[in-house]
């Protein structure tokens, strides 16, 4: 989730291949969109009927191996099917018009599965009393879920979740190259969409254990993420990228002097 844009799609085929192709790019968005709306709510507490503290509870030791396999089992599929290698032979199978988009789905399935399965660790780690004090953090991780979502934008929000991919395979036209962007956020950190969610993970005025494991799991594939990520942006952009390394900071916004 940075400035790589997804690789050329197909030579269109027949119309109705490319109507196809273009309602399952459309479902898969729509099933992210819906994901993405249950996540704030699963890691906030609100307005979901599964939260990160809700359900049937189990013993500790069955509940951090569970909640460690479903978040493993995101971060293989998230890391795995998004690396270079594995595009060029998943493509011999799917379409590369769809496959963004089947990228998409999947991770948005293997959320799904996560906050159905999440087996709840309500004991609290902290709590803030103070009615103020609650307020400004929860505000604070509402702060980094408009982080995540402005800094999609930035860089093209619907090529990053592939239906921009199956319009243009639709209308038969061909994806442009992909073009080293660093508009506003991305000036002063090389990755504001994981600063967004790092920011709403911990910003709970209420912090369970099972919270707590699983803002600390996340973050720390977070920068296994970021490390697979600026590889594969070295060998796209080479030197260009690596000048920007250098520049910006990784997460913490600030920038060096040219």
């Amino acid at each position: 989730m940075t400035q790589i844009q997804s690789i050329n799609p197909d030579i269109p085929g027949n119309r109705i291949s490319r109507l196809i192709a273009f309602l399952y790019g459309l479902v898969a968005y729509l099933t992210f969109f819906v994901t993405i709306l249950y996540a704030i709510g699963f890691v906030a507490g609100i307005a979901v009927p599964k939260t990160i503290d809700t359900g049937a509870e189990t013993s500790p030791a069955e509940a951090i191996l569970v909640n460690l396999l479903l978040m493993l089992l995101f971060a293989l599929q998230h890391s795995l099917m998004a690396r270079k290698r594995f595009k060029q032979w998943w493509t011999q199978y799917v379409p590369n018009s769809v496959e963004r988009s089947t990228y998409v789905l999947v991770a948005s399935l293997c959320l799904l599965l996560l906050f159905w399965q999440w087996r709840p660790m309500p004991a609290f780690v902290w709590q803030i009393d103070d009615p103020d004090i609650a307020v400004a953090v929860a505000a604070m991780s509402l702060i980094g879920w408009v982080i995540v979502f402005t800094s999609t934008f930035l860089i093209n929000h619907f090529e990053l979740f592939g239906l921009h991919q199956v319009t243009a395979n639709l209308a038969g036209r061909e994806m442009q190259a992909p073009q080293f962007r660093t508009p506003l956020y991305y000036k002063f950190v090389r990755h504001p969409i994981y600063l967004g969610f790092i920011i709403a993970f911990w910003a709970a005025p209420e912090m369970s254990v099972g919270h707590l494991l699983f803002a600390t799991v996340t973050t720390l594939y977070i920068f296994v993420g970021i490390s697979l990520e600026e590889r594969d942006l070295i060998e796209l952009f080479g030197d260009q990228y690596r000048h920007y390394r250098r520049q910006v900071s990784m997460l913490m916004p600030w920038r060096r002097s040219p």
